[in-house]
């Protein structure tokens, strides 16, 4: 059984217990969210010692990062170098988007290395086997890497099956026309061959692999907008739409599944965006990515895209696909990838603060509670980054750490918490 079918049956599976503890909730809930296709725990059998992770409204909102070698640079050994960074910064899930050579190689590196779910896009080792120059996708090959990767132990697979030939022209129109990878590839396979998206018209196939290792379907949004100008168009909602009833085939076939999203989207869009999904796909969850909020920050995109995901945080969001400031610049670095994490680490907990997740607030408090007290280690121990935190601290401490009752921002004559103090002082004594 699928943890899908499982929750359906009224089973309670070591995954949703695991995930109950980790969320704080009765395992009850958990297994109700599964069962309505509301929440999603991507754990594929075969990736040994993986830690389940809930994924749904229901949860604290989940933040992934995209790992993998380009063709032109980096190796096996870098991404799992920023692995563990990922991993180090508190990246809930990762995925290997890496091409080019010894692909399962690589993939194994991260299966073993990663005690988190890790995602594929298979569409691009299917593109990497092949030598042309200009690579035509062999759909019965894309099959067989489905299956193989499913085999291996891959927990969550984004498949680019909603974009259909008849969304081409709507897209090819936009600014910046089809910025998905995986998008992209699939558009060019209709456009030369003139035929239906092959995963499209083989879903079934497809479905039946990832139900008999129960891996997670992550309908990728292979139109999602790539600037401004074309967010909210035909071409993405059309897309939305076909994804829509992908998601009630996923369902009844007994895969788990959950929804990928835009993209650039402008934020006074954003609400509507997030609410329009999880009606059109029946409360799948959602995996945005940003959204990034302006397209003029280059350098800064961590920053844009947190913007954006707070709100998608708090509107609908259940997981955040980092963006690191190398975005729309070149492949990220070990720094960048820590920097893209801790960033939308913070938009998830802003997002969940937002919506009043319960419990939420307690770890803010609890800072607060340090701060005011003066007591650094408390507040470093409590921190989203708390190695950063302690580093910055340093670089401009002015006292003695037996005598750190104040910074270098205000200085002991001016700090606000020692007048504060004082004032209690006061009170407390009349």
């Amino acid at each position: 059984m699928t943890q899908l079918e499982a929750a359906g049956a009224g089973r309670i599976t070591r995954e949703m217990t695991a995930v109950a503890a980790a969320e704080g909730l009765p395992v009850e809930v958990v297994r109700d969210e599964l069962a309505a296709g509301r929440a999603v725990v991507p754990a594929n059998p075969g990736h040994a010692g993986v830690r389940p992770v809930g994924v749904g409204r229901r949860f604290c909102t989940k933040v992934n990062a995209n790992l993998g070698r380009s063709p032109e640079q980096s190796e096996a050994g870098g991404e799992l170098r920023k692995l563990g960074v990922a991993l180090d910064a508190g990246a809930d899930v990762v995925m290997d988007l890496s091409v080019g050579p010894d692909l399962r190689a690589i993939r194994q590196a991260m299966l073993s290395a990663s005690p988190v779910p890790l995602g594929t896009v298979p569409v691009y080792e299917a593109v990497s086997r092949l030598s042309d120059d200009l690579p035509v996708l062999d759909t019965d090959l894309l099959m067989t890497v489905i299956r193989e990767q499913a085999e291996q132990g891959v927990d969550f697979m984004t498949l680019h099956a909603g974009l259909l030939r008849r969304h081409l022209p709507a897209a090819l129109s936009r600014i910046m026309g089809i910025v998905s990878r995986g998008g992209a590839i699939m558009a060019e396979w209709m456009s030369v061959h003139q035929a239906e998206n092959p995963l499209f018209e083989r879903w079934d196939e497809v479905l039946a692999i990832c139900r008999r290792h129960d891996v997670t379907v992550s309908l990728g949004d292979g139109l999602r907008p790539g600037c401004l100008a074309d967010a909210g168009d035909a071409a993405q909602f059309g897309e939305l739409e076909v994804l829509g009833d992908l998601v009630r085939r996923c369902r009844k076939a007994g895969v788990q599944v959950m929804v990928e999203g835009p993209g650039h989207v402008p934020f006074n869009q954003i609400r509507d965006q997030m609410e329009r999904e999880q009606t059109v796909c029946d409360g799948a969850p959602f995996y945005v990515l940003g959204p990034v909020v302006t397209d003029i920050a280059p350098g800064y995109d961590h920053i844009t895209s947190a913007i954006g995901a707070t709100a998608a945080a708090c509107y609908g969001a259940s997981l955040l696909c980092y963006v690191t400031p190398a975005e729309h610049l070149g492949l990220p670095n070990e720094a960048e990838v820590r920097q893209g994490v801790v960033a939308h680490r913070i938009a998830a907990h802003a997002g969940d603060l937002a919506r009043g997740l319960p419990g939420a607030r307690s770890r803010d408090d609890a800072i607060s509670r340090a701060r005011v007290a003066l007591d650094w280690e408390g507040q470093f121990a409590l921190a989203i980054d708390g190695r950063h935190a302690r580093e910055r601290y340093l670089q401009t401490r002015v006292c003695a750490p037996e005598d750190a009752d104040h910074c270098s921002m205000c200085g002991r004559a001016f700090c606000a918490i020692r007048t504060t103090r004082r004032i209690r002082e006061r009170k407390s004594a009349e």
